[in-house]
């Protein structure tokens, strides 16, 4: 914008310069029959009335042919041009000021001339300049505008991105029935949803039918594998039978009873993947769910010289819509956990707390504690830690069932913890208005 500016003002300059060196030629012409006081008269005027007095008249051999109209013109550096010369246009320094000078030949009566003309370029700096210190000055601010346009035009244009990346960040093997928005743009976006859209199908047929492959293959499995067991405790009651053949009996009901319980946990996790169970949904109070469960946890642990405590505010209750049989069964594999890697002396803490909005129930011990590498991990079925914990008697799917019975009664289960230190399990309960009932007595109980 500057330089085309400057163009711009150079050529009107020019053209200013030759228009008035055109007039300079008409009245050299119209002067032919004056005489030359008047033609010198006549030359002083216009010089005077155009230009400040900056135009001359020499001849071929570089004298003045009219005298100097003012001392500015006679002071001035003017050129040597020759007649044969073009008309030129050149930019000329003169008492610290551009001028622009346009210099033309000229014949009149046989006579060669070079008539010139001068104009300072002081107006067409002062113009740069101020644009100059305008575009310095407004260019900050219209980037400042152009990026906000810019950013504001680019979210709205990713805005459909950012949906799509937000749902496929939110889909997870539970989740696989949710699908992409699908906006009828006609565009990219459009077909990559549609497309991801068609992949979750296929996935979802896919888990589904590995879904019910696993619960139809754990339930066909149950019938057989109780047939044998049955047989086997059956054969131990012959009190005739072998002691090698014993041992083996022995061995295959143990087997058994192992496998019944693998096959029970792979069974449940198939039916919490498919959203479908015998659960009966009714209002649960926690708090007798965490007593039942104490009350058989118990006696296990003190056959195993663990010290267990249960706090519970005596005076409230916190219900939860859910199964009470699920529950349990959650509260039990945390509380298994912690008789399995709790060693002795050691102790082992349930409590229940609730505000207007959420509950929960927190299962902390003194155990071996679980390695950071492992936590991420350890809620992944069939998932087993290091060869010390490793040790303990398992199958690795009990907290992946813990996790599922949280995520169906719209909980959360969280776990903290430090190796040699302890562990601690946290299960957050969301809760409606109605959901916590308290008296006005804040005693709490501890068992």
């Amino acid at each position: 914008m500057w330089f085309n500016l400057q163009s711009t003002l150079t050529g009107e300059r020019y053209q200013t310069l030759s228009r008035r060196v055109d007039r300079l030629e008409d009245l050299l012409r119209n002067a032919q029959g004056e005489s030359e006081t008047d033609r010198q008269g006549d030359f002083h005027d216009f010089a005077h009335a155009t230009g400040n007095g900056l135009a001359e008249v020499f001849r071929a051999d570089g004298s003045r042919a009219y005298p100097s109209p003012t001392a500015a013109a006679r002071a001035f550096p003017w050129p040597v041009v020759k007649t044969g010369d073009a008309e030129r246009f050149l930019r000329i320094d003169s008492a610290g000021q551009s001028y622009w000078m346009l210099a033309r030949p000229f014949s009149l009566d046989g006579q060669s001339l070079i008539l010139m003309a001068a104009a300072p370029e002081a107006g067409n700096l002062l113009v740069l300049h101020r644009f100059l210190i305008g575009l310095l000055i407004s260019a900050p601010i219209l980037l400042l505008v152009s990026s906000a346009g810019g950013y504001w035009v680019g979210r709205r244009a990713l805005k459909p991105v950012d949906r799509i990346t937000n749902t496929v960040q939110s889909i997870s093997i539970g989740s696989l029935s949710e699908r992409l928005p699908v906006a009828a743009t006609g565009d990219e976006l459009q077909r990559l949803a549609a497309t991801c859209n068609a992949m979750l199908d296929r996935l979802e047929a896919s888990v589904d039918r590995i879904h019910r492959f696993t619960a139809d293959a754990s339930h066909e499995l149950r019938a057989p594998l109780s047939f044998t067991r049955t047989v086997a405790e059956v054969a131990l009651r012959n009190p005739r039978i072998d002691p090698q053949s014993r041992h083996a009996f022995e061995e295959i009901v143990a087997e058994g009873a192992k496998a019944a319980v693998l096959l029970g946990d792979m069974l449940t996790l198939a039916r919490t993947d498919a959203n479908s169970s015998d659960m009966v949904w009714e209002m649960v109070d926690l708090a007798d769910v965490i007593a039942n469960v104490y009350e058989k946890v118990k006696p296990l642990a003190d056959e195993r010289q663990l010290d267990l405590s249960l706090s519970l505010d005596a005076n409230q209750s916190v219900s939860v819509m859910g199964d009470f049989p699920s529950l349990r069964r959650l509260l039990w594999i945390l509380l298994d956990n912690a008789l399995k890697y709790t060693p002795v002396p050691g102790r082992i803490e349930v409590a229940l707390d609730a505000s207007n909005t959420e509950a929960t129930v927190l299962v902390s011990d003194t155990g071996i504690g679980i390695a950071k590498s492992d936590l991420p991990h350890i809620f992944d079925r069939f998932y087993r830690t290091d060869v010390s914990r490793s040790q303990v008697e398992g199958s690795g799917l009990g907290l992946a069932i813990a996790k599922g019975i949280a995520e169906m009664h719209r909980g959360n289960l969280f776990v903290i913890s430090e190796e040699n230190k302890g562990t601690t399990f946290r299960i957050v309960f969301p809760l409606s208005d109605s959901g916590v009932g308290q008296d006005t007595a804040t005693a709490t109980r501890h068992v």
